[in-house]
């Protein structure tokens, strides 16, 4: 094979393979989903399985672009303090990822949503991203409150 044409059809393959599997994105959608079952439910244990040991949730403040004014959850620990301190108290009945969008691109992905918790619906407003660690997709992180101020 000549190498112009191994490159060409490298080049043709390459964004097929970054978009992920149909499974990868089920996965992921599925993820999203019991993350906002479990703030609905204030089922802390459920909770904290979807996330990895590692993980970061930032509240971008509305300003995405200026990190001087964010809040920062480092770890399981912090995360779980969030809930219980921050998102239980709001009591939201209904959660849920919408207009979700994923890029997978190996054993990491990223998705971008509006978000949806009670009364609350912000397009834009969340960015998440996933590692898959032994076999499994879990959250790395979500960054939110990325849509421009009210």
């Amino acid at each position: 094979m000549r190498p112009s044409l191994a490159w060409a059809l490298i080049l043709l393959l390459l964004p097929a393979g970054c978009a992920g599997r149909p499974d990868d994105r089920a996965a992921i959608l599925d993820l999203l989903r019991q993350e906002a079952q479990g703030v609905v439910a204030q089922d802390l244990g459920a909770l904290m399985v979807l996330w990895a040991e590692d993980a970061v949730v930032t509240d971008a403040a509305h300003t995405p672009d200026d990190p001087s004014d964010d809040l920062v959850w480092r770890g399981r620990d912090a995360i779980r303090d969030r809930y219980v301190h921050l998102v239980f108290p709001g009591g939201a009945k209904e959660a849920g990822p919408l207009d979700v969008r994923i890029e997978v691109r190996g054993d990491r992905a990223t998705a971008w949503s509006t978000t949806h918790i009670g009364e609350e619906i912000a397009p834009g407003g969340d960015r998440w991203t996933f590692v898959r660690r032994g076999g499994r997709w879990l959250l790395e992180s979500l960054t939110y409150n990325l849509e421009p101020p009210p």
